[in-house]
């Protein structure tokens, strides 16, 4: 009997993919990955419609919407629903051995046999992070086991390189800048070193006295020039292990990254499309069109109906996911677009919205700490970088938004059997109590300090999952 085919996934957190070359960004940031996907299919327009990790993973694995998985927060409490199955139970029930590394103790994780961890974050006083390189020595011992296994395995890799700290080390840490990152006439750092819930975390891995955003821009390009060389030598071990023609690779993000966009300054909140905007990409030779790229809006939740359909893989019993396979796009057949999406935050702000292809709502469900207005209202067709809030001048789009997403609730909600979880995780910020009364109020309460706490509120304590090892 053949073997099954083997699955490696690469979730690389905080990717927006409007920095990667390999969707146009002028900087040369992925050139291995651009190189390796031309041997398949990537997608150009996909949409994490809830941000950040805890919900975007969870709809990653599970093949499901925030209805679904009633998860909307990134602190979010307790573990999955037993209503979820995630992609690692549904291989695992199919004899797969599965591995998760760099992502143990977060609920969305649930369901691999082993967890591996390595250093991810960093800080200015530790240096420079390797953090793809720590990535790869846990990673290529186990790749190896698992290759001389006889059962198939499916192998997670969560890189954290375009996650803040940013820390590239040299020679990437000036590869796109030659400026002066100390230069006392440049005030382009003023309102980040101002704005007081973050101040004191970015001022733990920014260079002491360093006054230029364009360099902390740079250092992100340059974690992802960083992680991409050491993704290189990953497939270059998929190579020798000759993996490539029994295994599908894919490549795809959490969600994006927010650098000097919207006030929500190097970090990952507002619903915004630095934030949402993903890649995606399918590599697997023979079985995945070769130099393809589709430019259909899909999302986040088609993730794993498409690599269960690609694998031949029928869950037992039979899963009817939110998601819907990608796979008749690649091969030339009909596939209805879903070109309308609510869209929801509750990490440093809690709220929700409506994006269609022209029109992007953001309604604020309570005052948020960058004091914003509690409806945006943005043209993307017009104002594609979404500088103009047109909600007074367009109140009839606003109302005809507004009209569509409540609908999709009130319709999700009847189907779901459960209230949309916007509503009811009161508790999203950690803080205790809710909503917020006041932007003041909310500005004065959310506080990050350092990396060790942005650490912390991904990941506890790892709890025993279906017989899991943490190693």
């Amino acid at each position: 009997m053949k073997k099954k085919p083997n699955l490696i996934f690469f979730g690389i957190d905080s990717l927006r993919a409007d920095h990667m070359s390999l969707f146009g960004y002028p900087r040369l940031t992925t050139p291995h990955i651009d190189d390796y996907v031309t041997g398949g299919t990537s997608f150009s327009s996909v949409t994490s419609p809830s941000i950040p990790t805890t919900p975007g993973y969870t709809s990653m694995f599970t093949g499901m919407d925030c209805f679904s998985t009633d998860v909307v927060a990134l602190r979010h409490e307790g573990g999955l629903g037993t209503h979820l199955k995630t992609l690692a139970e549904i291989l695992g029930e199919q004899g797969y051995s599965t591995t998760c590394v760099g992502f143990s103790g977060n609920p969305a994780s649930r369901g691999f046999q082993k967890y591996l961890d390595f250093e991810g974050w960093g800080s200015w006083e530790q240096g420079r992070s390797p953090k793809a390189e720590n990535l790869n020595k846990v990673t290529i011992p186990e790749l190896n086991r698992l290759a001389g296994e006889d059962q198939p395995f499916f192998l997670f890799l969560r890189h954290m390189d375009p996650h803040a700290p940013y820390l590239p080390p040299q020679p990437f840490e000036r590869i796109f800048y030659g400026g002066n990152e100390l230069d006392p006439d440049n005030h382009s750092l003023d309102p980040v070193y101002a704005f007081k819930p973050f101040c004191d975390f970015h001022a733990s891995w920014f260079p002491p006295g360093c006054t230029d955003k364009d360099y902390v821009i740079a250092q992100y390009d340059g974690e992802i020039a960083y992680m991409d060389a050491c993704i290189a030598n990953l497939l270059a071990n998929i190579k020798s292990l000759g993996l490539e023609e029994d295994t599908l690779i894919v490549f795809d993000s959490d969600h994006g990254e927010t650098l000097y966009d919207h006030n929500c300054h190097f970090d990952h909140h507002g619903l915004y499309e630095p934030t949402l905007h993903i890649p995606l990409a399918f590599v697997w030779p023979d079985h995945v069109p070769e130099g393809l790229m589709i430019d259909e809006m899909c999302y986040m939740k088609d993730i794993t109906p498409t690599i269960l359909d690609l694998m031949g893989i029928n869950p037992k019993p039979r899963i009817k996911f939110d998601g819907r396979s990608l796979a008749p796009w690649m091969f030339g057949a009909a596939r209805d677009v879903e070109p309308e999406a609510y869209i929801t935050e509750a990490t440093w702000m809690r709220k929700h919205g409506w994006r269609t292809p022209q029109w992007k709502l953001i309604h604020a469900l309570e005052p948020d700490f960058h004091f914003k207005p509690e409806v945006e209202l943005y043209d993307l067709v017009a104002d594609p970088e979404e500088n103009h809030n047109v909600a007074e001048e367009q109140p009839e789009v606003v109302k005809m938004l507004e009209e569509r997403m409540q609908a999709h609730i009130a319709r999700r909600t009847k189907q779901t059997g459960r209230e949309n979880p916007m509503f009811t995780n009161l508790n999203w910020h950690g803080h205790g109590g809710g909503p917020f009364k006041t932007s003041q109020q909310a500005y004065d309460t959310m506080y990050i300090g350092s990396p060790k706490q942005a650490k912390s509120l991904q990941a506890k304590e790892l709890r025993t999952q279906r017989g899991a090892k943490k190693l």
